[in-house]
């Protein structure tokens, strides 16, 4: 395929990165709502950067997708791989993380409908303050989100021509995208709301708390406890 022409110039190129540096910027201060303290911004927009830069050189204008578009796929991967790389997750986190996943997913087949924070404490025999905190604890302790489940944060708004040239590796995503959405619409309602304002409108934890007006902990335990039961429904998409 042949690239945009401007592109393939080297001053339209440096061009191209310092005007969409805000863009890293942007996506960096989005993930550093739900990381660890210890995690810098500056490392984020470090490791940002060279996704944009890689954007910069791959992208085909001829998949349909915008630059600002490729390129927001781009840097945040850059910055979630970094991520994974410094392996900070206590093994502890996983654990929890599986258990909820696991029960969330055996009461709902039981009972056949959403489960409550109440019910999936006592299936774990555990006080509802403390199943909080391990919500709480398994949403700052890990990068837990929509790329967990297997696809970008930003299938959601993406159509299959962004996943590449591969048509079969993009009908398998397009599909999958299309369940995820299908079963992002059964969540309970305050959940489906949540992951809505933190994906589609990007809004932050404080901002998405000032909308429900509830406690920023709160809402990243629902936020938690959505990609938990997502998690849950589309496992047989994970096999």
């Amino acid at each position: 395929m042949v690239k945009v022409s401007t592109y393939n110039n080297q001053v339209d190129k440096s061009a191209l990165l310092e005007q969409h540096t805000v863009l890293v910027k942007r996506i960096a201060y989005h993930l550093l709502a739900r990381l660890p303290a210890s995690v810098l911004v500056d490392d984020l927009i470090q490791s940002g950067m060279i996704g944009l830069f890689e954007a910069a050189n791959n992208f085909d204008n001829t998949k349909g997708a915008s630059f600002e578009t490729f390129a927001g796929i781009r840097i945040r991967g850059a910055m979630l791989d970094e991520m994974r790389r410094g392996d900070w997750t206590p093994r502890s986190v996983h654990k929890n993380s599986r258990m909820v996943s696991e029960a969330i997913k055996q009461l709902e087949a039981q009972l056949g409908r959403d489960v409550t924070d109440v019910e999936v404490a006592e299936k774990l025999g555990l006080s509802l303050n403390k199943y909080h905190q391990i919500l709480s604890e398994v949403s700052t302790g890990k990068i837990l989100g929509i790329d967990e489940l297997g696809v970008s944060e930003d299938a959601l708004k993406l159509d299959e021509t962004c996943y590449g040239d591969d048509p079969y590796q993009s009908i398998e995503n397009s599909t999958f995208k299309k369940g995820l959405v299908e079963c992002i619409s059964t969540l309970p309602e305050r959940e489906a709301l949540v992951l809505s304002l933190y994906y589609d409108e990007e809004l932050n934890l404080r901002e998405i708390g000032q909308v429900l007006d509830v406690s920023e902990s709160r809402v990243s335990q629902i936020h938690s406890q959505a990609m938990h039961r997502l998690k849950a429904r589309m496992q047989s998409w994970q096999n």
